[in-house]
């Protein structure tokens, strides 16, 4: 399903969008994966289920995701594209299409026929974004989009022919029943009715003026379309007539599922989660727990249902949309300014409101820290795992703030900067000399640490946004109107060098006292190979704001960029010194910070709590890996991964740790060297201990290249026995875990008591395989107080007794 957003913002400038196309058809897949939000933090547009477990969500950046335990887990997909995707369709386990694109800029049609191991883009014919697909089969299948274009294809997607829509309004949503009777709506309440497969298309009277956005039918005549301003329309003859449902909101609606002609889900603006159980007489408004726009749903059962939205945010339902889970792991949602390491494992991000993320593995985990402030925090620098210091302040205003640790962060200390200046950038080159520089040219320098600071002439009254020392005395100073200051005394005397440029300069880098590189707005990169005595342009590529810049050595360097419209992050890497840079974007939200521990490991930070992830420096990966799974049997851990393509692939070391434990080798299975085939990969570990195990894989090819895949986690458990487990944490706020074991497939319910023996939530109440189970329960609607927990599973085969356990947890505010 389609946000109407999407369509009104078809008139945005031409040529903001033409450069963000250009930047997308040269982008390299390089290896950039998130550690924050999992599985992404790109907007989700559609999601499709085929049975009760597997489904795929599209969205932003050419993101595909896929789901085969009915939502749980979900694992990326290479969609081969960065084009932002709008909808998905599938017909069976193997067969589907998705589709998207940019206003009339430019299309996107990419298709699988093996479930998404490989998607393989399509000629669509038109420079019209499409916004919504719909297969019948294999073969057949219709798309709809920009200025009433509508295409068909009856070869599965191999060629597509235009139909005459016979408007010109946006059209947002499909849906065709069969290879004749389809339906389509849009812009202006437009309401579209084919019964010959599109070679007609005639105008149904909807009743409504505004977007709308998405439709569903159950049979040639039961329908339901919703748009705009809460609109919920209705039809029980095919579209002949339709009719108006309360829905109890204003908020726009977007996405629409039915799985019944009483059963319905409907998801938009704001987290609005609406259910009905009577057609729609009824629409009850149901808490999704977020306030993010839901942009699409899908239901295979009246129990079990998914709605995806902004910032890759992914509900599930177990109960009929009574309650709903997110299934997006995040620690955070602020944007994130900047980030440092002291060693691949030790680091810290700091950003809006105060925040501070700590990791302590390479950000495969991140915590947050106590800071002591609201304040927008916009550097962090530590000169070891202890020692560190945060500057930051408000926007337009007088307050600033310095905090310091000395304990890697459990602690934060303020410390009194002498100055109401807020402060941009701050360096520290030992425990004693440091740097903070920030608004109307403010310099501070301390020589014990910030117990004291004093201020620096500068010489200028313009923003100083960035600051880098190659040793105590030398350093380098940028900031507005093409401003770079620098030093050769330790800020006894700053000295205005020759920039070029009168573009803001945000962020430098210095390899040694000579080479240093300069970044800022409007594309700008600037290299001197003479300590400053002389800066040269260099070519970036793009035109927008390169926030932050890095450098592992003279020649290799990344730089990281925001596109404001649309909201894009970008990544550029440079291996000759910045002679030539290349895109390596993954189309995130903006991204401001970004830091290396050495040529392979680094990250990247940005808007809406993004953290990016690279081992091998970003660059384009030998091995395209597919998927990566681990499942648990008894004592047995089954490790399944698949190569889309492979190029000099000498094979992938299985790498294995435990929770507190370092990764060590435990086989080597050899690769197919250079093949675009694709190729399947399996590895059993045996005789394992009850306990959760981390794998990973480390390509390697033959010229002694490599590359580590995403980490996977996985429970050991015996499964000879029914047995539920105590929930983790306990007491918990707001969420926790419960794990079960089934000896056998069964009909499974777990229920949340409360301590009058009331039934306060079902989290499961379906038939399950056998194995290992989890569930996360969020518990913030209820108050504080001890609950029970409680699994009755019947086995299927009828066989066997009814096993019911009951378990206690306490919720504490």
């Amino acid at each position: 399903m389609l946000s109407s957003t999407k369509s009104r913002n078809a008139g945005k400038s031409f040529l903001q969008i033409l450069f963000f196309f250009l930047l997308i058809t040269q982008i390299s897949f390089a290896q950039w994966y998130w550690q924050n939000p999992r599985p992404t933090g790109n907007t989700l547009k559609s999601v499709q289920f085929i049975d009760s477990n597997v489904g795929w969500a599209v969205g932003e950046a050419g993101t595909i995701l896929k789901t085969t335990d009915a939502g749980a887990n979900w694992s990326q997909q290479s969609s081969g594209t960065s084009a932002p995707l709008s909808s998905v369709s599938f017909t069976d386990a193997n067969n589907g299409t998705a589709v998207g694109g940019a206003a009339d800029l430019y299309s996107i049609i990419v298709r699988t026929t093996n479930g998404g191991t490989t998607w393989t883009e399509k000629s669509s014919g038109t420079s019209s974004s499409l916004y919504s697909v719909s297969f019948t089969d294999a073969n057949n299948g219709w798309v709809v989009g920009y200025v009433g274009t509508i295409l068909r294809t009856t070869n599965g997607g191999d060629t597509w022919t235009e139909q005459l829509s016979g408007i010109l309004s946006h059209l947002c949503g499909v849906f065709f029943n069969d290879v004749n009777n389809g339906w389509a709506v849009g812009e202006n309440g437009v309401i579209l009715r084919t019964t010959n497969g599109g070679q007609i298309w005639n105008t149904q009277t909807s009743g409504a003026t505004g977007y709308l956005n998405g439709i569903s039918f159950l049979d040639l005549n039961i329908g339901t379309t919703v748009g705009q301003g809460g609109t919920i329309l209705r039809t029980t003859n095919g579209g002949q007539s339709w009719f108006s449902q309360a829905s109890g909101t204003t908020n726009e609606l977007t996405g629409v599922s039915f799985t019944e002609v009483n059963n319905g889900t409907v998801v938009g603006l704001g987290g609005t989660i609406l259910r009905t159980t009577n057609g729609g007489q009824d629409w009850i408004t149901k808490s999704s727990g977020t306030t993010e726009w839901l942009f699409g749903t899908s239901f295979t059962n009246p129990n079990n249902g998914i709605a995806v939205g902004m910032d890759g945010t992914i509900l599930r339902t177990t109960d009929e949309g009574q309650s709903w889970f997110n299934q997006t792991a995040s620690v955070t949602n602020k944007s994130l300014w900047a980030v440092t390491f002291t060693d691949a494992n030790n680091g810290w991000s700091v950003g809006y409101e105060g925040t501070i993320l700590r990791t302590t593995n390479g950000g495969d985990t991140w915590t947050e820290q106590s800071s002591g402030t609201t304040l927008l925090l916009r550097e962090v620098c530590f000169i070891d795992v202890n020692n560190g210091w945060i500057v930051g302040g408000g926007w337009n205003d007088t307050t600033q703030i310095i905090l310091a640790t000395t304990n890697g962060g459990i602690n934060w200390v303020s410390q009194s900067s002498g100055t109401t200046k807020y402060l941009n950038g701050v360096f520290f080159i030992d425990l004693n000399n440091g740097t903070a520089v920030g608004d109307s040219g403010i310099i501070l320098r301390t020589t014990n640490g910030g117990q004291s600071w004093f201020s620096q002439s500068s010489g200028t009254t313009n923003w100083l946004g960035g600051v880098y020392f190659t040793d105590a005395n030398i350093g380098t100073v940028v900031g507005t109107g093409g401003t770079i200051l620098r030093t050769l005394d330790g800020g006894q005397n700053w000295v205005s060098q020759t920039s070029g440029t009168t573009n803001w300069l945000l962020d430098v880098y210095f390899t040694d006292a000579n080479i240093g590189t300069v970044v800022g707005e409007g594309g700008t990169i600037l290299r001197t190979t003479n300590g400053g005595q002389n800066w040269v342009s260099q070519i970036s590529g793009i035109s927008t704001w390169i926030y932050g810049v890095f450098f592992t050595d003279v020649n290799n360097g990344t730089a990281v960029a925001s596109f404001a419209m649309p909201d894009y992050g970008f990544i550029l890497r440079t291996t000759n010194g910045g002679g030539n840079w290349i895109l390596q974007s993954r189309g995130t939200h903006d991204l401001f910070g970004v830091f290396f521990t050495d040529a392979n490991n680094g990250w990247a930070v940005g808007g809406y709590g993004t953290i990016l992830h690279t081992t091998n420096g970003g660059n384009p990966i030998p091995v395209e890996l597919n998927s990566f799974t681990a499942t648990a049997t008894n004592k047995e851990i089954i490790l399944n991964w698949s190569t889309a393509t492979e190029l000099n692939n000498q094979g992938f070391e299985v790498q294995r740790k435990t929770f507190d434990g370092e990764f060590a080798t435990v086989a080597f299975v050899k690769g197919q060297g250079t093949t675009t085939q694709q190729n399947q990969y399996s590895f059993t570990d045996k005789n394992l201990d009850e306990g959760k195990y981390f794998y990973r894989l480390k390509q390697m090819d033959y010229g002694g290249q490599y590359s580590y895949s995403q980490t996977v986690e996985v429970d050991v458990r015996m499964l000879n026995n029914y047995s539920l487990e105590q929930n983790f944490p306990n007491p918990w706020n707001p969420v926790t875990t419960i794990g079960y074991i089934l000896r056998e497939k069964s009909n499974t319910k777990l229920t949340i008591i409360n301590a009058l023996g009331e039934e306060v939530a079902i989290l499961v109440n379906e038939e399950q395989d056998k194995g290992y189970h989890k569930v996360e329960f969020d518990g913030s609607r209820l108050a504080s107080g001890v609950y029970f927990y409680r699994v009755q599973a019947v086995p299927s085969s009828g066989s066997g007794q009814v096993f019911v356990e009951t378990k206690k947890m306490i919720l504490l505010r």
